[in-house]
């Protein structure tokens, strides 16, 4: 990058998740300029099908510094090791970061998309949780604003041969309905609450707009859209500890 672009680089922000992939161009500050813009996830998702489908969007938004990927999954450094919702077969080892810099010649970081989702979200005072609600369940715990070693507690089992998976995503919903669902999400909520002791929980993801108000004073819903958003502060000089040991030639500008 030039000193111009170090200074006010633009980050294109990419949010994969089960049911679309969706792209945007932000300001230094997080304001989407470009987009955004999504398309469907390939089904079956083939990893190299969605990076084609990823450096398309990438082209119709246009120019960019760096780029910040939210994966629904585990993921270490530039590769994923599980994909639940995806697939984890074939993404299980796949260079993602690595590969996207390749193709796109930007610097590229790559977290879990809950993670992304709650840098969008949280204030960065005391303890603050951020679940996502789509086609599965996305989990950070943030303290102070310093994201904690990434859980995955989407398969941690809620009850007997049932994870938070299954138990709250978007098959559950479908299964059993609004109104039930709804109980569960408030079950999560409180135990959630006893597990954490967070300060606030922030929900997103595309189901959140599905949750019946009123909520505690300490849980709210918050913007889909901070799952790219969130894609700025990935790059804060307080994130650079996550990436220690990254290529240099992917994650660092």
């Amino acid at each position: 990058m030039t000193r111009d672009e170090q200074q006010d680089p633009l980050t294109l922000a990419f949010d994969i998740g089960g049911s679309h992939l969706k792209a945007g161009i932000l300001s230094p500050k997080g304001k989407v300029l470009q987009g955004p813009t999504q398309v469907v996830t390939p089904h079956p998702t083939v990893p190299q099908q969605v990076v084609e489908a990823l450096v398309g969007l990438a082209t119709s938004l246009g120019p960019h510094h760096r780029v910040t990927i939210g994966f629904p999954g585990v993921v270490r450094e530039d590769y994923v090791i599980t994909a639940p919702n995806l697939g984890t077969e074939l993404w299980q080892g796949f260079k993602l970061a690595a590969i996207i810099h390749e193709r796109l010649k930007r610097p590229v970081r790559m977290l879990n998309d809950a993670s992304v989702q709650g840098l969008g979200a949280i204030s960065g005072r005391g303890l603050e949780l951020a679940i996502t609600l789509g086609t599965g369940f996305g989990f950070a715990l943030f303290e102070h604003g310093r994201l904690a070693p990434h859980l995955e507690m989407s398969q941690h089992p809620i009850k007997t041969h049932t994870t938070y998976d299954q138990y709250l995503g978007e098959k559950a919903l479908e299964a059993i309905g609004p109104e039930a669902w709804n109980d569960r999400v408030r079950e999560i909520i409180g135990i959630l609450a006893t597990v954490t002791n967070f300060d606030m929980l922030y929900i997103g993801g595309g189901n959140a707009r599905l949750i019946e108000k009123p909520l505690p004073d300490t849980v709210r819903t918050v913007s889909n859209e901070d799952g790219l958003t969130g894609g700025v502060k990935v790059w804060d000089k307080a994130m650079d500890a996550s990436f220690t040991g990254v290529s240099s030639a992917f994650a660092v500008a």
